[in-house]
């Protein structure tokens, strides 16, 4: 009998009667999200179930412990957070175990490296990565065309990521990652996703799809490991490009 998918889903992001999002913390509202999603997902148990931000920051001690609460009930089997930092996990974890962490993360992306995926381990705390392919601008399928054509609904447009002079320098990095993935038979997008994995902190990368088609580009990196050497490849790139002037 083949295994049934795990469920994993979030909370504390909330949409008013206008539209506008805001975060939520507060019991009653993390207990009707819990509901809503039972119902959606038809099913009886969530997986995991994770705060989407700590927003508000004071409230986090009561959307913690709601989620505890949870978890005694049987609603949800594991409790996890998004986009914590180590005092906010403190804090948490001083009213009940975090299962996992799951941030930002990705070649373009490193900031989590210093403290908290170092802390993560420390506590045996899951962690699963979000934008592992910096939003597609990993994934060999963006060029400077595309960039430029991006609807003004997308955010994407907006970020100086995507724009020169930044823009340029990343589109050389994929290039690095084409050439190392042609040596393995792996697209950029794959080599992106295994460089995140390539850290013992990390148990695994969320990856984003909009056609089915795409998986193709994505899939064999969780099979794929890069050399101590291809790794010094990308960090090489990295520390020249961090030390030629904008």
């Amino acid at each position: 009998m083949p295994q049934r998918p795990y469920i994993f889903t979030k909370c504390e992001r909330v949409w008013n009667e206008r539209g506008e999002l805001s975060g939520s913390l507060k019991a009653e509202s993390l207990r009707r999200e819990c509901e809503a999603s039972l119902r959606r997902l038809k099913v009886d148990v969530i997986d995991l179930y994770q705060i989407h931000w700590p927003q508000p920051d004071e409230d986090i001690e009561e959307g913690w412990t709601t989620l505890a609460k949870l978890k005694e009930e049987g609603k949800v089997r594991y409790i996890g957070v998004s986009n914590f930092n180590v005092s906010q996990m403190k804090r948490a974890q001083a009213i009940a175990p975090i299962t996992s962490l799951q941030p930002n993360y990705s070649i373009l992306a490193r900031e989590v490296e210093k403290e908290i995926l170092p802390y993560c381990a420390e506590q045996h705390i899951g962690v699963i990565v979000y934008a592992p392919m910096k939003s597609g601008l990993l994934s060999g399928a963006m060029t400077r065309e595309r960039a430029a054509a991006l609807p003004d609904s997308d955010w994407r447009r907006r970020d100086p990521d995507f724009q020169d002079p930044r823009l340029s320098r990343h589109l050389q990095l994929v290039d690095l990652l084409r050439s190392i993935g042609k040596r393995h038979g792996r697209t950029p997008g794959e080599v992106a996703i295994a460089w995140t994995l390539r850290n013992p902190a990390v148990t695994g990368a969320i990856v984003g799809l909009r056609r089915p088609e795409q998986v193709s580009g994505i899939i064999g990196a969780g099979e794929f490991r890069l050399s101590s050497e291809e790794i010094g490849e990308i960090d090489s790139f990295l520390n020249s490009a961090a030390a030629t002037p904008a």
